[in-house]
């Protein structure tokens, strides 16, 4: 079936699964993840990247005539560290993406909404395409694509904890009202939460953890390319009503009368 791309700032896209860079056994075992995945596009926490180029960086293993790199905020509990991290990240030739994250809270990780907000309308106003983490409020994720943001990206759960998609009702809320693509991020543990995203009709889904310290992060790559694959080709088909009752798959409707009785 005929998709169009996932366009990002301009920008277009055939997969629509990111991955990260984070928490993988090894560089090396990063980089066939990548590869298995299908991925376009990688999340590079900027903090946490050695830029002086003195020793060798998980850049080193990162295909970019294919990969387009996705500086985050990683660490940033305001508005001014975010927009500092993200003029680090473009003047160490990073590129002009940044996945925005303001965190509110150490122990949960969740977003802190007004300094997400100004850091949104400061990085937009200066040509940054901006990708903010946020929760799964309609309503901050409306403020968010007023103030600029190249798309909306509601957590399905806390970062990290593999619970998959708590919330799809807000969700859904989010893809009505939106007008940019709708990312989940974060909370995705197996193949089936990717899935269930873009069967909701998401645009993509971005994850790191679930891949990177599964038993076989190599093996779970693979599977979640198939299943952001499958999910979206599911959305577009379109699937059957709920019905509380049963449905003969074989209709007696049309059945001539001398049919056999059992």
């Amino acid at each position: 079936m005929w998709d169009a791309p996932l366009v990002l700032g301009g920008r277009s896209f055939r997969s629509r699964l990111i991955v990260g860079t984070g928490k993988y056994p090894s560089f090396e075992v990063m980089r066939r993840c990548h590869e298995l995945s299908g991925t376009e596009m990688v999340t590079v926490a900027v903090r946490r990247v050695d830029l002086s180029g003195s020793g060798q960086s998980l850049l080193d293993f990162i295909d970019t005539s294919r990969i387009t790199l996705l500086p985050n905020t990683a660490g940033c509990y305001t508005a001014d560290e975010a927009v500092r991290t993200a003029y680090l990240a473009r003047e160490a030739g990073l590129g002009d993406f940044i996945k925005l994250e303001v965190i509110g809270d150490e122990k949960t990780l969740f977003p802190e909404v007004q300094g997400l907000l100004e850091a949104t309308k400061t990085l937009s106003r200066e040509g940054f395409i901006v990708l903010p983490y946020t929760n799964d409020d309609p309503v901050v994720a409306r403020r968010l694509q007023d103030a600029g943001a190249a798309a909306i990206m509601p957590l399905g759960a806390p970062i990290g904890s593999g619970l998959g998609i708590r919330n799809p009702y807000n969700i859904r809320i989010i893809l009505e009202a939106a007008t940019v693509p709708v990312i989940v991020d974060a909370g995705v543990g197996t193949a089936s939460d990717a899935a269930i995203a873009l069967e909701l009709g998401c645009h993509g889904v971005l994850m790191n953890t679930a891949i990177a310290q599964a038993r076989d992060p190599e093996a779970m790559a693979e599977a979640m390319k198939l299943a952001v694959e499958a999910g979206r080709l599911a959305y577009k088909a379109g699937r059957i009503g709920r019905k509380l009752y049963a449905s003969a798959s074989s209709p007696l409707e049309g059945m001539p009368d001398w049919a056999p009785v059992a």
